[in-house]
């Protein structure tokens, strides 16, 4: 009889560690591409290094694109367990606990290659009109500047546009947002302009994992040992290359 309890309890326990398995992690993002966005593959860059990494240390994930109040409401109500791109702010982590850094968003002007404007301050940039997209934010110097000649647009897409054709002298945008536009710009546009080297800010992307989740710093815990073992076996180059990064 002492045999059978065991067994059973055995049997038990092991059910109880299939049914904590078989739970989901609720990813939830905007649409941000390619970070983020549903159309993409896998749901954008960030979603798939976030849902990778998160697979490789043993949960399974759900992915959600909502407008960003509503998910960052459903992050600090329970309802999703992981915001999947986070930049760190201490008022966040009255809802979430952070994850290290797993991508970089650089911030960086762009001119035309035959204009020889170079940047190391801001006074620099002053003279020449800077296409913007309206309501963004690009970084509190810049945004503040009221010596800056900013051109408002609509998108960034209008913006390099402008720059192409000599309407502006130079525009600015996220690193990554701004290849994955340009890639699907024609050839015309894409071989008139360039980054300038200097980035005007940098901010590190994170996960933002709900505090009602109870196993909220195991989830941290295991995503940073696995982003940081993808980036040493090079799965973390490879999903970039896939992403068109």
């Amino acid at each position: 009889m002492p045999r059978l309890h065991r067994a059973l309890a055995l049997i038990g326990l092991l059910l109880l560690s299939y049914e904590a398995c078989a739970q989901k992690l609720r990813l939830v993002a905007d649409a941000w591409p390619p970070f983020t966005d549903s159309t993409l593959i896998n749901g954008g860059l960030a979603t798939d290094i976030v849902s990778t990494a998160l697979a490789r240390a043993g949960y399974a994930t759900d992915f959600e694109q909502v407008p960003w109040a509503r998910a960052m409401l459903g992050i600090g109500e329970g309802r999703y367990d992981v915001l999947v791109n986070a930049w760190y702010s201490e008022e966040r982590t009255h809802i979430g606990r952070f994850s290290a850094e797993y991508l970089l968003n650089r911030v960086r002007f762009i001119k035309r290659k035959d204009e020889a404007i170079q940047f190391d301050s801001l006074q620099q940039l002053r003279a020449y009109p800077i296409a913007v997209v309206r309501g963004y934010a690009y970084a509190k110097d810049f945004d503040e500047d009221p010596k800056m000649q900013k051109v408002p647009v609509h998108n960034f897409a209008m913006a390099v546009r402008m720059l192409a054709a000599d309407r502006v002298k130079l525009t600015l945008e996220d690193e990554f947002v701004a290849r994955y536009y340009l890639a699907r710009e024609s050839p015309k546009v894409r071989s008139a302009v360039e980054f300038l080297p200097k980035p005007l800010s940098e901010n590190s992307l994170h996960i933002l994992v709900s505090l009602k989740n109870p196993e909220h710093e195991q989830i941290v815990a295991g995503f940073d040992r696995e982003i940081a073992a993808m980036k040493a076996d090079g799965s973390y180059a490879r999903l970039l290359k896939a992403h068109g990064m």
